[in-house]
């Protein structure tokens, strides 16, 4: 039997992250004020955020950032995650590609995103403050949220993309087991909420309309700081930790990868995963491809206009530099809550605009083939987000198949679909459909203020 599995012992996980900023040839653009349209300093983001989460935001500078030792003792308890080799889909697919995926689901909370909560929560009580409150959509980063709240002795707040919580009820029950406090979103208990309600009664929510509930919370509550778990650039440092174990592990495995895929709502995974690895094609002129999978019904790395814009729907937030849909997008109803937004990260944008990466759009029920392929090769039900990275790696996979080409893909698994099932058995009954978004839909949104 060929083993599959690579591991790191606890003294090989990494004691920093990986800041890409510093290496950039082009460096994103600033975010702006808001209400001035002037760059932003540390300062006026510390009005909302934890104060060293905002320095690490801005830091164009400083290649690696050392993790806090308080940090690394909880990231030991999950970490190293295992990097697997992907035989038997290998097998399925008939492919000569050597694929293998990053196992981030295999962490108490079943996703990625426990390892940006962690720091934000820690930053985030070393200042003196006592709640923290965010947005989730299909709920990965709220359970996350509220674990590293409790973990830190913060209380929690989560605003959960209302069609999402109905979706995934199970979520929100995690997120209260550990203590938050949960209301769908648009929700009556926040001016923004009530305004996007009055608008609209029927709005099912997005992620844009769940982060201008947080950002409100957090402008109007003493003591309360906003924490985020995608998009920003402090979030993907802290997710850099998934790439730079992978590199070790892959090591380990004799290879490297000639091609890089992760699913892409507004870039943690994928940037967690990237990042590490992209390093050397910037500084070593490695010539690895990067690929982002995003859903088909919410093309902003395909279809998207790169401009500024608001990071949520009542505009609240900074002007962010990215490719967007226009922060008024609605997203369809698709079950990949996590990659229903707008837009997408700054690092990332400047990296498409760069040509150092491509995105793919896939039709949700591709995914869910996708996803039902993995699980019956290799046990594992991937979360509905992740699917759209396998379905990205099945299709270079039989590229290879056609060419003869022996390629080295890696994915990141960003989560596992257990708390999902309801939407794979909607699949298997043959109750989903495909959503693809028009040019005049894309075209109504608003981009900027």
């Amino acid at each position: 039997m060929k083993q599959k599995k690579f591991l790191l012992n606890e003294s090989e996980i990494p004691t920093q992250w990986y800041n890409i900023q510093a290496d950039m040839p082009n460096k994103p653009l600033p975010p702006l004020h808001p209400a001035t349209r002037q760059p932003l300093t540390w300062e006026d983001l510390a009005h909302i955020f934890p104060t060293e989460c905002c320095k690490q935001e801005l830091n164009t500078t400083d290649r690696w950032i050392d993790i806090p030792e308080e940090v690394l003792e909880k990231y030991r308890f999950y970490r190293a995650t295992p990097l697997v080799r992907a035989y038997e889909l290998e097998k399925a697919l008939g492919t000569p590609a050597h694929i293998y995926f990053k196992n981030e689901s295999t962490n108490p909370l079943g996703s990625h995103k426990i390892n940006s909560a962690l720091p934000q929560c820690y930053y985030a009580k070393q200042e003196g403050t006592t709640n923290v409150t965010t947005e989730t959509g299909a709920g990965q980063w709220g359970a996350a949220l509220s674990y590293a709240a409790s973990v830190f002795g913060l209380e929690a707040a989560v605003y959960q993309v209302k069609i999402s919580m109905q979706q995934k009820p199970y979520r929100s029950s995690i997120m209260r087991t550990f203590g938050a406090t949960v209301e769908g979103s648009p929700s009556m208990s926040t001016r923004a909420g009530k305004d996007i309600i009055t608008k609209n009664p029927m709005h099912m929510g997005s992620l844009g309309t769940a982060i201008s509930e947080a950002v409100e919370l957090a402008m109007t509550t003493p003591g309360c700081k906003y924490t985020l778990g995608s998009v920003l650039n402090h979030v993907a440092l802290h997710q850099s930790i998934i790439g730079l174990e992978a590199e070790k592990q892959m090591e380990k495995a004799g290879e490297y990868p000639d091609t890089i895929i992760a699913c892409f709502g507004g870039g943690s995974n994928f940037g967690g995963i990237a990042f590490p690895f992209m390093r050397h094609n910037i500084l070593d002129g490695r010539k690895t491809e990067f690929i982002a999978a995003e859903p088909e019904s919410c093309p902003k790395l395909t279809r998207g206009k790169f401009d500024y814009d608001f990071g949520d729907e009542a505009g609240l937030t900074p002007l962010l530099p990215m490719y967007t849909l226009g922060h008024d997008f609605r997203p369809a109803n698709i079950h990949a809550g996590g990659l229903r937004y707008h837009g997408a990260g700054m690092i990332v944008s400047q990296l498409i605009k760069d040509g150092m990466i491509h995105g793919v759009d896939i039709p949700q029920l591709e995914t869910f083939e996708a996803g039902i392929l993995f699980a019956r090769t290799e046990g594992i039900i991937p979360a509905p987000e992740s699917s759209h990275a396998i379905a990205a790696t099945i299709r270079e996979a039989l590229k290879c198949k056609e060419t003869g080409e022996e390629k080295v893909i890696l994915f990141n698994l960003s989560g596992h679909g257990l708390i999902d099932m309801s939407a794979y058995d909607q699949y298997i009954n043959g109750d989903l459909v495909n959503y693809k978004v028009s040019d005049d839909e894309i075209s109504k949104n608003h981009i900027g203020a």
